[in-house]
């Protein structure tokens, strides 16, 4: 498990983004779209979870669940009935895209990742 301040920064941005998503639906006067409104309620508070707990999850399967949310949050303005809450989808997607990037910005720096990347890559020359 890798510490220091990559794994702070992250973590903690992590941490803000789920809470800023949880309560974005009051904040930015969504709250009445009840789709729009439980998305990213559930999606957020899982988020902050996530990043809350990764000592007890491991910071590898953290980075993968944040990866699938940030996923899932760019999917949900297509899959759910968002298409009259332009706030909410924006929110989806900028939400979404930050945390596939710091996931996968993660993932990338973690080493058993990296050393299976490699050899994946290697094996393909």
């Amino acid at each position: 498990m890798r510490t220091g301040i990559a794994v702070g920064w992250q973590g903690w941005a992590g941490f803000a983004l789920g809470l800023w998503l949880a309560l974005s639906p009051w904040i930015a006067g969504y709250a009445a779209h009840d789709a729009a409104t439980a998305n990213a309620a559930a999606v957020g508070v899982a988020l902050a979870l996530f990043s809350h707990f990764q000592a007890g999850f491991g910071e590898v399967a953290v980075q993968w669940l944040n990866l699938v949310c940030g996923l899932w949050l760019l999917a949900a303005p297509v899959l759910l009935p968002m298409a009259t809450v332009p706030v909410a989808a924006a929110n989806c997607l900028a939400v979404g895209a930050v945390v596939v990037g710091l996931a996968a910005s993660a993932l990338e720096l973690d080493k058993q990742i990296s050393r299976l990347w490699h050899r994946a890559s290697s094996a393909g020359d």
